[in-house]
């Protein structure tokens, strides 16, 4: 159940005062596994909210997909997590990667080079301008597929366009468009989105990715997890690239 308590008060508002009666809420509803923002267990069975809408996907271990979150023909990596509101669609997920509130990835692209481009022209049977949808124009949009590569950072509200890859360790702004690839390590704002910074220089990008930790198995995360905190020491002891 949610934590409440109750108290009186005087408020103050322009001027005026007067008695009211309140309800403190510590959680509401009551958060799964327990108080606290951390009260949620994973493990090896993905944990989807039951507003979730999943069609001919897969989804990895330890995950977490929040509330009103569609998959639709992707896959989803190990670890990663969406925080609500997110729509997938024709995509590839990487390990580990966080996709925050209301983000789009591969929303539907409409067919501009037709006379009109509705949706009517292609859900045909819908409008009964036909027996049959233009399954054409569908097999194009699964064609456009998305690729976000590990340990990604999808900032809230983000829109990842049709055909789109972003490379491993990216981040990705709050509200940006992002219609062209974005690099391993790169970090991407606006719209239409522009490349602002790596997070590291070139050379330890590169040691980064050779590493591959995301592959780790749980054995290994647990037993490496403190040295994921800290970069110098990481690549010193797991890095073979040549410094």
């Amino acid at each position: 159940m949610s934590t409440c308590r109750h108290f009186f008060g005087r408020m103050g508002i322009r001027g005026m005062n007067f008695n009211f009666f309140m309800q403190y809420f510590e959680h509401y509803p009551a958060m799964p596994g327990g108080e606290g923002g951390s009260g949620l267990k994973l493990g090896e069975e993905p944990c989807i909210h039951p507003s979730c809408r999943i069609r001919n996907s897969a989804v990895g271990p330890w995950t977490w997909l929040g509330e009103n979150t569609w998959l639709v023909e992707s896959s989803f990596g190990d670890y990663s997590y969406t925080a609500g509101n997110v729509q997938i669609i024709y995509t590839e997920v990487g390990k580990y990667c966080s996709i925050a509130n209301s983000v789009r990835i591969n929303p539907g692209n409409h067919p501009q080079w037709r006379v009109t481009q509705h949706h009517m022209t292609y859900r045909r049977k819908q409008y009964r301008l036909g027996d049959t949808d233009d399954l054409e124009f569908f097999q194009w949009r699964k064609d456009h597929n998305c690729v976000i590569g590990h340990d990604v950072w999808i900032g809230h509200g983000a829109v990842i366009m049709p055909g789109v890859k972003i490379g491993t360790g990216a981040v990705i702004g709050s509200g940006a468009v992002v219609t062209k690839d974005v690099g391993p390590y790169q970090v991407a704002v606006g719209v239409a989105a522009q490349v602002i910074k790596q997070r590291f220089p070139d050379e330890v990008i590169e040691r980064l990715l050779e590493s591959k930790w995301w592959d780790w198995d749980r054995a290994m995360l647990e037993e490496r997890f403190e040295d994921l905190l800290h970069v110098d020491a990481f690549l010193n002891k797991y890095s073979t690239v040549p410094v």
